[in-house]
C-alpha cells in the first residue's frame, strides 16, 4: 500500500473532515486498549515475546509495545500524567472471605477489587460516599487536581515524542465529571439521588468539575500546544439507551460538562475526544453543543446506533472513533473471514468524506481469538485506503 502522510497529518486530516490517505488507526488507549490476557494471546500467535507492562490495573489493559503497535499500523500513541507525589498507588494484597484480593484505593477514596483467582478486571468494593450527607460532601478531602507533581518532566517527555516520532498523540482520558460522583456515592445510591436530591447532585459535580478544571488548568500548560487530542468521557448510555432522565442531564450534568469542554478549549487548540458507551444518539446533539469534537466508541450493537444513520446524521459535525465491528457478537465469535467481512462493510459506512479514526468497539476483551485481532486490524488497513 502506498502511505503519502505521516500518522500525524493523517490524524489531523481526518479530525478536519477531509479525507487523508487512509483511515488513521488506534489501539491502546483506556477506552480503545486491549485486556492484557488477550494481548498475551496476541503476542503468542505473533510469535513475540515481551514482557507485558499493564497500563490500567483497574481494567487490567497491557501497554501495546511499539512492535505491535508498528505491526498494525497503528497511528496514535498515548501520553499520560502521573500520579500526584506522595499518593500511594500501591495494589494492596488481603484476605476477604476465604479469597485472596487486590485492592487498589484511588485520590478519591474509592476502593477498586480483584479477586486473584480471577484476575479480569477491578470493581468498585469500597465507595467512601455512600452514607454521605451534603454537609459531608463540604468536608470531603478532594484531591488536588492542579497539584505540580503530577505534570513533572511531562512537557520534556512529549516534546521529545513530538520531535522524534510521526505518530499523532492523545492524552490519556481524564475529565470524569459525572461517573465519578456514582463511583463515590454508590450506582444506586446516585440515581435515587438524580430523582430525589438535586442539590446533592449539583455538590458533587461541583467537586469533580473543580478536579477536572485544576487538573486541565495545569496539564494543558504543559503539553496543550503538543498534543492532537484530549480525551475525556462519562458513560451516559446503556444498550438500551440513556442510563437516567435525558432531563437530569440537561437541567444538571450537561452544563458542568460544558464549562470543562470549553476551558479545555480554551488552553488548547486539540481536538476534543468524549467517550460514552451505549445507545447515545439521543445526546450525540447536546455534545456537539458542548463543544465535543470526536464521539467514541460507536457502539453499533446497541439500540438506535445504526452506523448509516449517524453518519449521514451527524458525520459532517462530529468525527467518529470507533465503531470498526461489533465488539460483542462478531469480534469474539466470528471466524476471520467474517471478521474481515464486518471491517469492510462499516469502513464503507464511515469512512467516505473523511471524519473516522477506526478502532474495534471499546476495548479487546479477554477471550478474543488472536487471529480475529489479526484479521480486525489487516481488514481496516487494506480497506482503509482512499482512492
Amino acid at each position: 500500500m502506498n502511505e503519502k502522510m505521516t500518522s500525524r497529518q493523517r490524524l489531523i486530516t481526518a479530525l478536519n473532515h477531509q479525507p487523508p490517505d487512509r483511515v488513521p488507526l488506534d489501539l491502546g488507549g483506556f477506552q480503545t486498549g486491549i485486556h492484557k490476557k488477550a494481548y498475551q494471546d496476541l503476542l503468542a500467535h505473533l510469535g513475540f515475546q515481551e514482557d507485558i507492562q499493564i497500563l490500567d490495573a483497574v481494567q487490567q489493559l497491557a501497554r501495546p509495545s511499539e512492535r505491535v503497535l508498528e505491526r498494525f499500523h497503528v497511528d496514535t500513541r498515548y501520553v499520560c500524567s502521573k500520579g500526584v507525589e506522595g499518593f500511594d498507588w500501591s495494589i494492596k494484597q488481603n484476605w476477604r472471605s476465604g479469597r485472596l484480593w487486590h485492592d487498589l484505593t484511588d485520590e478519591f477514596g474509592v476502593v477498586w477489587s480483584m479477586p486473584d483467582d480471577q484476575q479480569m478486571y477491578m470493581d468498585i468494593s469500597h465507595h467512601p460516599l455512600e452514607r454521605a450527607s451534603l454537609k459531608d460532601i463540604e468536608d470531603y478531602p478532594f484531591p488536588n487536581g492542579g497539584h505540580p507533581s503530577r505534570f513533572e518532566g511531562l512537557r520534556q517527555d512529549v516534546s521529545q515524542m513530538r520531535r522524534n516520532t510521526p505518530y499523532a498523540l492523545c492524552t490519556g482520558i481524564g475529565g470524569v465529571v459525572y461517573e465519578y460522583c456514582w463511583y463515590m456515592r454508590g450506582l444506586e445510591n446516585w440515581f435515587m439521588d438524580t430523582l430525589q436530591d438535586q442539590a446533592f447532585c449539583e455538590a458533587l459535580l461541583d467537586r469533580t468539575l473543580a478536579y477536572w478544571m485544576d487538573y486541565y488548568t495545569g496539564f494543558m500548560k504543559e503539553i496543550g500546544d503538543l498534543v492532537d487530542v484530549v480525551m475525556i468521557g462519562d458513560d451516559l448510555a446503556g444498550q438500551h439507551g440513556p442510563l437516567f432522565r435525558p432531563e437530569f442531564y440537561r437541567a444538571v450534568v450537561k452544563p458542568r460538562q460544558k464549562r470543562l469542554v470549553q476551558h479545555i478549549k480554551s488552553l488548547t487548540k486539540a481536538k476534543i475526544w468524549y467517550h460514552t458507551c451505549g445507545g447515545c444518539k439521543t445526546y450525540i446533539p447536546d455534545l456537539i453543543d458542548n463543544g465535543v469534537d470526536i464521539l467514541n466508541p460507536i457502539q453499533t450493537s446497541a439500540d438506535d446506533m445504526d452506523p448509516q444513520a449517524l453518519k449521514s446524521e451527524f458525520g459532517k459535525k462530529v468525527v467518529f472513533w470507533g465503531g470498526g465491528i461489533d465488539s460483542q457478537h462478531v469480534l469474539p465469535f466470528g471466524r476471520p473471514d467474517e471478521i474481515k467481512a464486518h471491517v469492510r462493510e462499516n469502513m464503507a459506512v464511515f469512512k467516505p468524506g473523511g471524519g473516522y479514526v477506526f478502532n474495534n468497539i471499546h476495548n479487546i476483551q479477554a477471550g478474543v481469538p488472536a487471529a480475529n485481532i489479526v484479521a480486525m486490524y489487516d481488514a481496516a488497513y487494506e480497506y482503509g485506503f482512499y482512492d
